[in-house]
């Protein structure tokens, strides 16, 4: 680091944020611009450790202390390729990332840790700003041709790699527009989509070719696609809704939260609903109950709070968590500790340990939700366990519910089904661990798909992860990166 004491000389800092009352009245991002100068001194926060544990917190294995070194000395075109060398789009995890790196960060262990997420992007955004970031045309063509169901994080970073590897890529998206859960299931105000543009844009010009409003299995067969094909790779993710089939589910008024969210997203990108046939969905002027305590949940606050819901009530069935560590998770673990997003800071209630029992409605419209307190504890075989607590029913009035638990893999109809792979008791489609490949020949699948519902950095790191195992099937030996190397040319 250029100043070694650097960590006892300056605070942690993270960017203003626009004030609640003007961002509540648009969905551009959160955060005010940060200048690069103030990464300077956050990067001069990291204490070259020795054993940068923050790098084994990150799933790309992203080396870190490498590029804080860098930035802390001004040199941020060294910083971008020591960084693009093991993560295909920072400007994504940059912005949406929870940030395990930052959890292993050994300064956490008695201060605040480094901001390792806001100088990632800073410095993808200084290379975007310095021209460094330009496509990259292969020097040579293998004649190998590789299909990629989906445009998501797992998706876009197997296609990035294998293209840049030399193979013919074609990623097939049923959406009309590439991106898939970063497009559609994450609002503009936490990731504006000119930022997604921007990044396909060089990815068409590197010679990825993108089919959008195509579904494998209905507008292309199975078999024409993969006697087209010399691999097919599912990047579909778990789009499958976990459901809540409890009394009067039947109701008007209730809603899975991807629905919402895909919609709000679509009118933000200038589409018009109601022309193309889609029953609008919004919150305007209703009293909101969101089902789910995790993040799409606070999603579906944050658009709730701008649509301008009279009110929102987000349920957790689980405790509230503490404010600290706890033995349970210890550093450099990613701690269960209770996190307040910018949605829930806008406005809106949580309520914790509380189970929804049944919904009521008067002439087929949903009114109320019925509730009652519980206590969950881990039973002697380790399963959970559920306990009602007696005389804690409740009801909270709701003209509209949105389920934000979960998702139970990829859909199982159309191509997954046809292609006749085998599922987890999960959902999620089986592959060998090590080669990525399904239980059909030159069939391989990665990201949510394969491994259950989890982060964008995730999705990324198992799209390279796969990637480099297609180029090793194909080509009968290694020329992608392992976990955390980078020796691919970088964009100059």
């Amino acid at each position: 680091m250029s100043r070694i004491r650097g960590f006892m000389q300056a605070d942690r800092k993270l960017p203003e944020k626009r004030p609640v009352a003007e961002r509540l009245r648009d969905y551009n991002a959160i955060n005010e611009p940060y200048a690069a100068e103030s990464q300077r001194t956050q990067a001069n926060r990291c204490m070259d450790c020795g054993v940068p544990f923050c790098t084994s917190g990150c799933p790309l294995g992203n080396m870190i202390p490498d590029w804080n070194n860098l930035v802390a000395r001004e040199d941020w075109k060294a910083a971008y390729h020591r960084l693009r060398a093991t993560n295909n789009f920072p400007e994504f995890t940059g912005r949406i990332c929870p940030a395990p790196c930052e959890s292993a960060c050994v300064l956490g262990l008695y201060s605040d840790p480094v901001t390792i997420e806001q100088i990632e992007q800073t410095i993808i955004e200084q290379a975007f700003d310095n021209g460094w970031v330009q496509p990259i045309i292969p020097a040579r063509r293998t004649g190998k041709r590789i299909a990629v169901i989906g445009s998501g994080p797992a998706g876009l970073a197997c296609a990035d790699q294998l293209n840049q590897a030399g193979h013919t890529v074609t990623v097939y998206e049923r959406d009309d527009r590439a991106g898939g859960l970063l497009r559609y299931g994450i609002p503009d105000f936490k990731l504006e989509k000119w930022v997604i543009e921007r990044r396909l844009s060089i990815l068409r010009r590197e010679g990825i070719r993108f089919e959008l409003g195509v579904e494998v299995g209905v507008d292309v067969p199975i078999d024409q696609l993969e006697h087209e094909h010399h691999a097919v790779v599912i990047c579909v993710g778990s789009t499958k809704p976990r459901d809540l089939p409890i009394p009067g589910r039947e109701l008007s008024g209730i809603h899975f939260a991807w629905d919402f969210l895909w919609q709000q997203n679509k009118r933000v990108a200038g589409d018009d609903l109601r022309a193309a046939g889609i029953s609008e969905l919004n919150a305007t002027g209703k009293h909101v109950v969101v089902i789910g305590s995790g993040d799409t949940g606070s999603d579906c606050v944050g658009t709730s709070n701008r649509q301008n819901a009279a009110s929102v009530t987000q349920f957790g069935i689980g405790q509230r968590p503490f404010d600290h560590r706890t033995e349970r998770d210890p550093w450099p673990y990613y701690p269960m500790t209770l996190r307040t997003s910018t949605s829930h800071e806008e406005g809106g209630d949580r309520e914790w340990q509380v189970l929804t029992k049944r919904f009521i409605g008067e002439r087929g419209v949903l009114k109320a939700v019925e509730t009652i307190r519980v206590v969950r504890a881990v039973g002697a075989d380790g399963r959970m366990t559920i306990t009602e607590i007696e005389g804690t029913e409740q009801r909270f009035p709701a003209d509209l519910v949105l389920l934000a638990i979960g998702y139970t893999g990829p859909e199982s109809s159309h191509f997954v089904g046809q292609m006749g792979l085998e599922l987890d008791r999960r959902g999620n489609i089986v592959t060998d661990p090590n080669t990525y490949e399904t239980s059909r020949p030159n069939v391989f699948a990665a990201g949510d798909a394969r491994r259950g519902q989890s982060l964008v950095v995730w999705a990324i790191s198992e799209g390279r992860e796969a990637a480099r195992a297609i180029d090793m099937h194909l080509s009968g030996f290694i020329s992608l990166p392992t976990k955390g190397v980078g020796d691919l040319p970088m964009r100059a």
